[in-house]
């Protein structure tokens, strides 16, 4: 079997059952690549979710170029742009800046369909297409918060269309404790089934 090598820029490490949910866009072809750790999408542990450089090993950040060797494309009806990941250690490729974050940004026109969540059954039967399950794009008014039950939430505009999907951004804290600038850029990500349901999801907040 041809190990795949890919440079990606990192554009989400957010949550996912106590581990890591990677994603980014490669460098050469513009796609999304999220590595998973078995053909089901398994999220990724600390270890797998390092780097190395010179000064030793680290768990990877967003806005971080890095090399990684994936063993195949592992694609699932919900989340198509799944790769398994091989043992090599990735190898970081220096950072983009703020300002290059709007180079990657995608323009849906919509965040798959309205509200929260897709049901899963609509996917698996083909009556929802999914052609990707993230993106990144520009928002307005967004608002940081926590709800009744609280669970960390983001409520903003896109295109002209009223979202407010859960957040899985482990800076959420620090960004709303500290009430810190940001620039309305998010990575979104439709999950995994949960109940029947892919919730959509705030991976990054930049």
């Amino acid at each position: 079997m041809s190990l795949i090598t890919k440079t990606i820029v990192i554009l989400a490490n957010s949550i996912k059952h106590h581990n890591h949910c990677i994603a980014g866009k490669c460098l050469e072809t513009g796609q999304w690549v999220r590595p998973v750790s078995n053909a089901q999408g398994a999220e990724l542990t600390h270890d797998q979710a390092k780097y190395c450089n010179p000064h030793g090993e680290f768990i990877v950040k967003p806005k971080q170029k890095i090399e990684m060797v994936l063993q195949a494309s592992a694609p699932l009806v919900n989340q198509p742009e799944n790769y398994l990941i091989s043992d090599g250690r990735w190898q970081q490729k220096y950072v983009i800046s703020d300002a290059e974050l709007q180079n990657y940004l995608d323009y849906p026109a919509d965040l798959w369909g309205f509200g929260d969540r897709v049901l899963f059954n609509l996917i698996q039967s083909g009556s929802i297409v999914i052609q990707q399950s993230l993106y990144l794009v520009k928002v307005e008014s967004l608002r940081l918060y926590r709800n009744e039950f609280d669970k960390r939430r983001a409520s903003f505009r896109y295109n002209m269309q009223d979202y407010d999907f859960a957040v899985t951004d482990p800076k959420f804290d620090e960004i709303t404790q500290e009430n810190k600038a940001v620039t309305d850029i998010l990575c979104l990500s439709l999950g995994e089934n949960y109940d029947g349901n892919c919730y959509k999801i705030v991976a990054t907040i930049f």
